[in-house]
């Protein structure tokens, strides 16, 4: 069933990907937070700067990831509005090596797949001019067009493409292949991966019951203080006489993608965990105007600054992609419906196809599913998450050596 793990490596899934722009710990979240609209699962790479500028990135090198919601939280936490914005990237990264591993191209997927099972987030890989072991079929399917059969060319063009391999190796060229990379390529896969993709999630034992959540009343500064490593978000509930949990929304690395974080970080300091995910006060005869905002003509923190007079801003649930910010004047009911439209939660069933998960994943570019139980999405119980890891566990459990 998995033998196309066994028969595919890593350097099939490098084919057009860019080489590795590094966002050094000395560089300011500015530019951190530009690297991250750019990159997949709302977070980058950190690296130390390079002894000389032609130093290759390396996994010594390495020191962490930061995510939208480290940024966001910093903000929040400094105080000082935009100009937090200019802080460096080093106050903010907390050290993990072990996020990123450097593999060789010749690694096979279900190693590979093995070590991101294990926590590792991102793959380091040397860009080889003419890797041999690329796939054709592979390349159609993640490209759209044949490459060429290096096997048929001439021998003068052999001697060219050898040299151009040679000129790659001494250049240093690496990429990174992220979680969402290889989701891709298994996507790509489905039927020489069958039946488990067909499976239910509860059968494959996909659902994470152990997540992480708050109370929607818990503050929003609260919430982020408990947001896991994997996957990086925390669920904000509605709790149940009876104890069962209704989802009402999540903070998330994912969720803050190219958000506005001076504009988040207010939010996250003033507003409720329930607030900060809906727009809007858990009350049908509540406007949202009635949620404490800033005065428009400073910024979210303005009456923190001295001697600046910065352009106007202030918090909306828009700026950090929820609400139309021209629903001040609407009652929860309908907020919360245009909430939902506008930035849907992600939400699955048990009875769910591990392919159907695995494409809501990867059409949202998300990092995680919420699993509900229930007769409508509305009513639902929250039961548990899937996220990379546990779809990489169902993919691969019956993977033996025997199958290669």
């Amino acid at each position: 069933m998995v033998a196309v793990l066994f028969h595919h490596v890593v350097g099939d899934l490098t084919v057009g990907k860019p080489a590795v722009a590094e966002l050094h710990d000395t560089d300011t979240l500015e530019a951190a937070a530009r690297a991250i609209a750019a990159s997949p699962e709302g977070a980058v790479p950190v690296w130390s700067p390079q002894e000389t500028p032609d130093e290759p990135p390396s996994g010594a090198r390495f020191l962490g990831m930061i995510s939208t919601l480290d940024i966001a939280a910093f903000v929040a936490s400094a105080g000082i509005g935009d100009r937090s914005m200019g802080s460096v990237v080093g106050e903010v990264v907390q050290p993990n090596p072990g996020l990123l591993r450097e593999v060789d191209p010749g690694t096979r997927l279900i190693d590979a797949l093995d070590l991101m099972k294990q926590g590792v987030k991102r793959f380091l890989v040397r860009k080889n001019g003419t890797w041999r072991g690329i796939s054709k079929r592979f390349s159609v399917l993640y490209y759209g067009k044949w490459l060429k059969n290096m096997e048929q060319a001439s021998p003068s063009s052999a001697c060219s493409s050898s040299q151009l391999s040679s000129s790659a190796s001494s250049t240093h060229k690496f990429c990174c292949l992220s979680r969402e990379d290889i989701l891709r390529f298994l996507i790509g896969c489905l039927g020489a991966l069958a039946p488990t993709p067909l499976s239910p999630i509860s059968s494959l034992g996909a659902i994470n019951p152990h997540y992480c959540h708050v109370n929607a009343s818990a503050s929003a500064m609260e919430a982020i203080q408990k947001v896991p490593q994997d996957p990086s978000a925390v669920a904000v509930v509605e709790t149940a006489p009876d104890g069962t949990r209704k989802i009402i929304g999540d903070i998330s690395a994912y969720k803050l993608w190219k958000c506005d974080y001076v504009a988040a970080a207010w939010a996250l300091a003033n507003l409720s965990a329930g607030q900060f995910v809906i727009g809007a006060e858990d009350n049908e005869s509540t406007p949202i105007s009635a949620i404490p905002e800033p005065p428009i003509s400073s910024s979210p923190v303005e009456e923190m600054r001295t001697g600046r007079s910065p352009r106007a801003k202030k918090f909306s649930s828009r700026s950090i992609g929820f609400l139309n910010s021209q629903a001040h004047q609407m009652a929860f009911g309908r907020a919360r419906s245009m909430y939902r439209g506008r930035s849907t939660l992600l939400t699955c069933k048990s009875t769910s196809s591990l392919a159907a998960v695995m494409a809501q994943m990867l059409s949202h570019r998300a990092t995680h599913v919420w699993v509900t139980d229930g007769e409508s999405d509305e009513d639902g119980v929250l039961v548990g998450v899937v996220g990379y890891a546990d779809i990489f566990n169902a993919v691969t459990r019956s993977a033996s050596p025997a199958t290669s």
